[in-house]
């Protein structure tokens, strides 16, 4: 008997059970009041200075391979103390499904020559929210490194697993008749030397000031 068959049959059923039972559900429905992503902060202040956000056109390419929805690209600089930048990417789907749920970035991450050398799962805490998962990878190119944080966001609930988002998503629309999400990453470039756990704390008090306000744009 080949013991990773029932692996494979409950991975299979989690990848395409959300689909099958999205294009079943009946549309219509309807959000709570939430502002666009577009609104999101340009500033945000922290125990370490204030970051200043700078948009990013997001390719028509991309913006297709995304489907319908609202999304951010957005660089943040904080002079004080000079450290590198930030890049705040935001996709909020307000309806998900088959074919238009959210795809996981570990997919297109090794594109443009960057390779993973590193993939493990934190625990973010953040004020005023029970600590949630995130997927931590660092991706190198030449002598280049990059630091990069995601995890999915819906109904004011994180979680880093794209299977359990997908349970998440068949959950919430037989309870809430909603099938809205997104997903959230923050990326930078690591500085010469510096330690994953390093670039993690650098990004913390932009992490712990961001978070919050999540809710405001990505509604409950």
């Amino acid at each position: 008997m080949n013991y990773s068959t029932p692996r494979f049959l409950l991975t299979a059923l989690l990848i395409a059970g959300p689909a099958i039972f999205l294009q079943i559900r009946p549309p219509g429905v309807t959000l709570p009041p939430h502002l666009p992503l577009q609104n999101f902060p340009e500033q945000i202040g922290s125990s370490t200075g204030t970051w200043t956000g700078t948009d990013i056109a997001i390719d028509k390419d991309v913006l297709d391979v995304l489907g319908p929805g609202d999304f951010l690209l957005r660089n943040y600089e904080n002079p004080e103390p000079s450290q590198p930048s930030l890049g705040l990417f935001i996709a909020y789907f307000p309806s998900q499904r088959a074919g238009d749920t959210i795809h996981s970035p570990q997919h297109c991450l090794p594109g443009a020559g960057w390779t993973p050398v590193e993939k493990t799962r934190i625990t973010l805490t953040v004020p005023g929210h029970a600590p949630f998962p995130a997927n931590r990878y660092v991706l190198s190119k030449r002598d280049s490194r990059m630091f990069v944080l995601y995890w999915y966001w819906a109904h004011d609930r994180g979680v880093a697993s794209e299977y359990w988002a997908k349970y998440y998503l068949v959950a919430d629309s037989i309870r809430m008749n909603r099938s809205d999400g997104s997903l959230v990453r923050i990326t930078t470039a690591m500085e010469p030397g510096e330690s994953p756990a390093a670039a993690e704390q650098r990004l913390q008090p932009f992490i712990s000031n961001a978070v919050p306000m999540l809710n405001d744009y990505i509604p409950r």
